[in-house]
């Protein structure tokens, strides 16, 4: 089956007892039983749900994997992946990390004996330098948020490999429709399905894929103890998104590579990150791993400062100032006093992340419409 067909029809039946072509929202706390543990494989709904199962397994097979396992949100399912370690492991991970992973690591796990390093994973070199006999994870985000640097995912898988490191790729940025990390060697894959999978801003939810069986127990143990699950109507909601996956991404990378080639003519603009250009660092690794460069493009200005940054964030009317990204809609964040507000600012400027910086989550509106919406906004800095 090819991965468009994947998306309509990868797990997903008929309703059995209706004929219903859409999975039903099976809205219900618990389940009758024949008898004392006989049932019909549902006991309760916090460890399983018939619409979960559905988009469990539909997501399973779009990252070409084995299991999928659903939670509340993407940080609830990061949570779950940080419960398979234990107090005196390390993860090694880059420095130029969603803030929400970085706060995770740092203020929660750090707590408990789980010790974060955050380093420039771009160089194999300096992460074998990193790995030690207490190094239980890798953490990769590929492309990073919001520098848009791009990780070989597959040198990696293999330097882990070597040293027994189970390799953990966030491919929310990309979405399975862009790269699938299992193919590449990655042990688990991690999605905030609240942005591309999604795809509406209407739903928060998150997700993990393993082709491990014995990973996939210990997650679904986790997820069941813990309870971080997501209601069935996000679920039919993240089913519905991913039926247009393929249309919404491709739009917006078409898009997003013409924001990226208009902002580099922009006498405003002092640096573009965005890994479809030739100079960009990763620019080869991308076409290696992914199938196009993704609707995600970061920029700041030549005033780096957070008052000149401002004035652009507050001129936009079709890129909407809001946190998330992935919708069909153009977001447009500052991610210094946003998303990664959360990491120290002596951090934020060894990786770049200035205060004049501006990210844009690229939407499938008009490309005339979204262009004359950021050249005004940035006008007003004359």
């Amino acid at each position: 089956m090819k991965f468009n067909t994947k998306l309509l029809h990868a797990g997903i039946t008929p309703d059995p007892s209706s004929g219903a072509i859409m999975t039903p929202i099976f809205q219900t706390s618990t389940y009758v039983q024949d008898a004392p543990g006989e049932h019909k494989g549902y006991e309760y709904a916090r460890t399983q749900n018939p619409t979960r199962t559905v988009l469990e397994t539909n997501l399973a097979a779009l990252e070409n994997g084995k299991h999928g396992v659903c939670f509340s949100s993407g940080m609830a399912a990061m949570d779950a992946i940080m419960k398979l370690l234990k107090p005196g492991d390390e993860i090694i991970s880059t420095n130029d990390l969603y803030g929400g992973s970085y706060r995770l690591i740092t203020k929660v796990y750090e707590k408990y004996g789980i010790k974060g390093h955050f380093i420039p994973m771009q160089d194999m070199s300096v992460v074998e330098n990193y790995i030690n006999k207490n190094t239980k994870l890798i953490w990769v985000e590929t492309p990073t948020n919001p520098m848009l640097n791009i990780i070989d995912i597959e040198a990696i898988c293999a330097l882990a490999k070597k040293h027994g490191v189970m390799v953990c790729v966030d491919n929310t940025f990309a979405s399975p429709y862009l790269q699938t990390p299992l193919d590449l060697g990655a042990d688990i894959v991690v999605h905030s399905a609240t942005k591309y999978l999604g795809g509406h801003s209407d739903v928060v939810h998150g997700a993990v894929i393993v082709k491990s069986d014995e990973i996939a127990e210990e997650l679904r143990f986790i997820q069941n103890a813990a309870g971080a699950v997501p209601g069935p109507q996000d679920c039919f909601l993240i089913l519905r998104g991913i039926k247009t996956l393929h249309v919404r991404v491709q739009r917006a990378c078409e898009n997003a590579q013409q924001i990226a080639e208009f902002l580099k003519r922009h006498d405003k603009i002092k640096n573009i990150y965005y890994p479809g250009f030739k100079n960009h660092p990763g620019h080869d690794i991308a076409k290696k791993q992914m199938r196009h460069f993704g609707g995600m493009v970061s920029f700041d200005l030549h005033d780096n400062r957070m008052e000149v940054a401002t004035k652009v964030l507050s001129n936009t009317h079709y890129f909407s100032l809001a946190e998330s990204l992935g919708g069909v809609e153009s977001l447009i964040g500052h991610p210094a006093s946003m998303t990664h507000a959360s990491i120290p600012w002596e951090e934020r400027q060894k990786v770049g992340l200035t205060d004049s910086l501006i990210r844009l989550s690229v939407g499938i509106e008009d490309i005339d419409d979204l262009t004359a919406d950021l050249n005004s906004a940035l006008e007003q800095l004359s």
